[in-house]
């Protein structure tokens, strides 16, 4: 699994792993070319000197000791102009109240997701099988018993909670080689905090297109990821069909767009209608500049070895304002996402079987894996994640001051680098 996230054909093929080359007109720019030129390094070098880091040193435990944990106060049952939610708990990283259900919908030429606050937390747990996302001529090659599963904590095709909303919405974008999943546990955590959140397979971008360069497949279509937002937009505006369930549910005058790696190509689409705030993962893409954009985020980790660190510092500062940055401590490309520790019952993750099994393409995972033993717990990148993500979706889409709890996250989790923003 690992390997192929990381964009495997993208080294071996040229593709860009970190960072997409749309803008939002179709032109590109010098700085998201230069980007990718460094995103395609080869990603076996050794880190640079700046990136080591001290594996005795590292924390043991993302969160400081419980008694010098600030106060975080519960936020109130409401957000902008009066739209009726749930009380939620103060500190960002702790997941919300409500259950979380899962759709898989068709919207044109893609698949996608959608995690959203339910009513009710009865009924099959959603599961996803990591082989769809394989070529098809692959699939067949791991069996049941080998397959890494993915298991969600949320509930598939559960009803939509209509007592409360209208709900922001998040529509996220995956990175080289990845899938719509990749990023399971932190979309949810959004939806059970109040998000309707919505994430794709992006054809040309998504793994089972990477690795049709390797197999005796065709991919399923052109990489266009402005054109694929655009139209997951517009069928939110209108939802109907099979996101008819959404119809009067969703706040489309405050979306958010996130994408990890060259998914971060999201940040230049701030032009876009309800568009408030954006967010780039492990990405070197610079937020556009727009009247109706309330904020932009940046996360990015000090041993990524696919898009440095400093590359997403950059990004944040040609940004404009209001924004924020986060820095993760002894993690890598992979760290605002699942892939690290996805494996099956034998401890195997799916680049181990899939090499075992000789699925094609799968003999670039090594080259490209960047899940190490000396990187942190992912859990602990990922709860940070969590909790700078959910405050600045919270201070943008819910018109909540959460001002406090960002300013406190380097104070709660040792992973913390740095932390950059308004007042800090």
């Amino acid at each position: 699994m690992r390997v192929m996230v990381l964009g495997l054909v993208a080294a071996s093929w040229g593709l860009g792993c970190g960072s997409d080359d749309t803008s939002d007109d179709g032109r590109g720019d010098a700085s998201v070319a230069d980007a990718r030129d460094d995103a395609t390094m080869d990603a076996t070098a050794p880190p640079d000197a700046t990136d080591a880091v001290d594996a005795a040193a590292r924390p043991d435990a993302s969160r400081r000791d419980a008694g010098e944990l600030p106060a975080l106060p519960d936020l109130p049952a409401e957000g902008c102009e009066g739209a009726s939610l749930r009380v939620v708990p103060g500190a960002p990283e702790v997941r919300g109240p409500w259950a979380v259900g899962a759709r898989t919908v068709s919207v044109g030429r893609l698949t996608a997701e959608v995690w959203y606050p339910a009513s009710s937390a009865e009924g099959e747990a959603a599961r996803y099988d990591l082989r769809a996302w394989l070529p098809p001529s692959q699939r067949d090659r791991i069996t049941d018993d080998e397959n890494p599963w993915q298991d969600c904590d949320c509930v598939r095709d559960a009803p939509i909670d209509a007592e409360h909303g209208p709900y922001p919405v998040v529509v996220f974008v995956h990175g080289t080689a990845a899938f719509r999943t990749q990023s399971l546990s932190i979309l949810t955590h959004w939806a059970s905090r109040g998000f309707v959140v919505v994430a794709a397979d992006h054809p040309g971008l998504f793994l089972g297109d990477q690795l049709a360069v390797a197999c005796p497949d065709t991919a399923s279509g052109a990489r266009d990821i402005p054109g694929d937002v655009a139209a997951l937009l517009a069928a939110l505006d209108a939802p109907s069909g099979e996101l008819a369930f959404l119809d009067g549910r969703i706040e489309r005058a405050r979306t958010a767009l996130a994408g990890h790696s060259a998914g971060g190509a999201v940040a230049s689409m701030t032009s876009r209608a309800g568009v408030r705030a954006v967010i780039g993962l492990s990405s070197s893409q610079a937020a556009s500049a727009s009247e109706g954009l309330l904020g932009a985020l940046f996360v990015g980790a000090n041993q990524d070895r696919v898009v440095r660190y400093m590359q997403t510092v950059n990004a944040f500062g040609a940004s404009p304002d209001p924004k924020w940055l986060l820095g993760i401590e002894g993690s890598g490309h992979l760290a605002p996402s699942d892939l690290c520790d996805l494996v099956n019952d034998d401890g195997e993750d799916l680049v181990a079987v899939a090499q075992r099994r000789n699925v094609c393409g799968a003999m670039f995972a090594s080259f490209l894996f960047d899940c190490r033993d000396d990187h942190i717990d992912p859990e602990e990148a990922r709860v940070v994640t969590r909790a700078i993500t959910t405050a600045v979706l919270e201070q943008t889409l819910l018109c909540h001051d959460r001002a406090d709890a960002i300013e406190a996250i380097p104070s709660r989790f040792e992973a913390v680098s740095e932390l950059r923003g308004p007042g800090l």
